[in-house]
C-alpha cells in the first residue's frame, strides 16, 4: 500500500471499543450497527437502500476476494454507512474484477475498518441487540465519541425510505442475464404494466419481475393510490426498504386503499411490513434484526423450506393479525417470525425475505412467478 494504515475506532453504545486499521475513506460516522453472515456479496451489501443508517459487521473474516464491477450495484450509490471486517483482502483474484474492494470503498464514501475481531463484536451485537455506534479515523477521544452515539437518534420512528426512494417515476426494461451470454434480457412482448413503489428497491428484483413477464414502472415512495389507479396497472409491488415501517404513514393509507380497490399486490421486506400494518397489523423492532444470506423459511402449507437472504430489523407482530384478513402462510425456521402473509379473499401476499437473492440463494425466486400466475387466477374468476 505504500503507506502507514490510518488507524480507525469504532465505539459502541454500551461503551465497547474497538480500534483497528481504516480501509475507506477518512471521517466519523455514527450509525446502527449490524452484522451479516453472508460469505460473499459484500457489494450488493452495500449498494443495497435497506442499509440506509445503518453500518455491517461481515461475520466471514476475509472480505474482497473476488474485488467489485458495477455490474453488481444494486442501486445508484452505496447507502451503508461503513463496513467492518477482520480483514480486507490485498489480492483481487476474478476476471471479472474491474477494482478491488478498497479502491471501490474509496471512491464510494465509504467508511471501512478492519484488523478487529469481528466474530466478537457479533456476539455482543446478538446478545445484547443493535447498537447505536460510531468510527472515527479523526479522534481517539472514547468519552467525546461516546457522547455522540448516545445523542445519535434509533432508527425506531424514522422514515428512511423517504431519504432513499426515487423522486421521479421511472420505467425499467432490463431482465436477468441470459445463461449462456450473460448479457442483460429485454421486456416479453405483451409485459403485464405492474406499479412498483420504490422504499429502496434493488435492481435484481426489477430484473426478476421483467423476466417474469412484468412491464414495471417504479414510482415515489409517496405516491397515492389515487395516482396509482390512475395509472391503470394489473398489479402493485412493494419493495425493500430501511428503517421503520409505521412511520411510512403515507404508504400505509395507500397500500390499504389499493387492496380495498382489489388490485393484486406483492410485498417483500418493508413492503410485506408495511402491507400489514395497512390491513390492520403492528410490527415491532426486533433484537438485532435479520442480515445474511441463509436463513430458512418454512411455508405452512406443504412444508416447503426455501434457504433466503434476509435484510430487516423489524417484523411483524403475528398476534395483532387476529381479527384482521391476513393470514400467516411462512415463518423463519430460525427464530419462528413472521416470513410471510396473504390475504384471505383476495391476490395480495407478502414475504420478509428477499425472493431476487442479491446476494443469496435463488430458492425463492418462484415468488415472482406465483405472483404472475396469481394475475392470471385472478383474470379468470373475474
Amino acid at each position: 500500500m505504500g503507506h502507514a494504515p490510518q488507524p480507525a475506532i469504532l465505539v459502541l453504545e454500551d461503551g465497547s471499543v474497538f480500534r483497528g486499521q481504516s480501509v475507506g475513506v477518512a471521517g466519523q460516522r455514527a450509525f446502527e450497527l449490524v452484522f451479516h453472515t453472508g460469505m460473499t456479496g459484500y457489494q450488493e451489501i452495500l449498494t443495497d437502500p435497506s442499509y440506509q443508517g445503518q453500518a455491517v459487521v461481515m461475520t466471514y473474516p476475509q472480505i474482497g476476494n473476488y474485488g467489485c464491477q458495477a455490474a453488481a450495484d444494486e442501486s445508484n450509490r452505496c447507502w451503508a454507512s461503513a463496513m467492518i471486517m477482520r480483514e480486507l483482502t490485498r489480492c483481487t483474484s476474478s476476471w471479472t474484477a474491474e477494482q478491488s474492494l478498497q479502491e471501490y470503498l474509496v471512491a464510494n464514501d465509504v467508511m471501512a475498518m478492519e484488523g478487529v475481531d469481528t466474530r466478537e463484536i457479533t456476539l455482543l451485537l446478538r446478545t445484547k441487540g443493535a447498537q447505536r455506534a460510531i468510527l472515527s479515523t479523526e479522534t481517539d477521544n472514547v468519552e467525546a465519541l461516546l457522547t455522540l452515539v448516545k445523542a445519535h437518534p434509533t432508527l425506531d420512528d424514522s422514515n428512511l425510505a423517504a431519504k432513499v426512494s426515487c423522486t421521479e417515476s421511472y420505467t425499467w426494461s432490463e431482465g436477468l442475464p441470459d445463461d449462456v451470454t450473460w448479457q442483460p434480457t429485454t421486456r416479453h412482448t405483451n409485459a403485464i404494466p405492474l406499479v412498483c413503489y420504490d422504499f429502496g428497491i434493488k435492481r435484481n428484483i426489477l430484473r426478476n419481475l421483467v423476466s417474469c413477464g412484468f412491464a414495471p414502472t417504479v414510482v415515489p415512495f409517496d405516491t397515492s393510490a389515487e395516482e396509482v389507479l390512475a395509472m391503470n396497472p394489473a398489479a402493485v409491488f412493494l419493495s425493500n426498504g430501511p428503517g421503520d415501517p409505521a412511520a411510512v404513514t403515507s404508504a400505509i393509507e395507500a397500500v390499504g386503499k389499493l387492496v380495498h380497490a382489489d388490485l393484486p399486490v406483492f410485498g417483500i421486506c418493508l413492503g410485506h411490513q408495511i402491507l400489514a400494518l395497512a390491513l390492520g397489523g403492528r410490527t415491532f423492532k426486533m433484537k438485532f434484526g435479520h442480515h445474511g444470506a441463509n436463513h430458512p423459511v418454512i411455508e405452512g402449507a406443504g412444508g416447503r423450506i426455501d434457504i433466503s437472504s434476509q435484510n430487516h430489523g423489524f417484523a411483524v407482530d403475528p398476534d395483532s393479525l387476529e381479527g384482521t384478513d391476513l393470514v400467516v402462510t411462512h415463518q423463519n425456521g430460525n427464530d419462528q417470525t413472521v416470513a410471510g402473509l396473504k390475504h384471505a379473499t383476495k391476490a395480495v401476499f407478502s414475504v420478509q425475505y428477499h425472493p431476487e437473492g442479491a446476494p443469496g440463494p435463488h430458492d425463492p425466486e418462484h415468488l415472482f412467478r406465483r405472483f404472475r400466475d396469481s394475475l392470471q387466477t385472478t383474470e379468470a374468476s373475474t
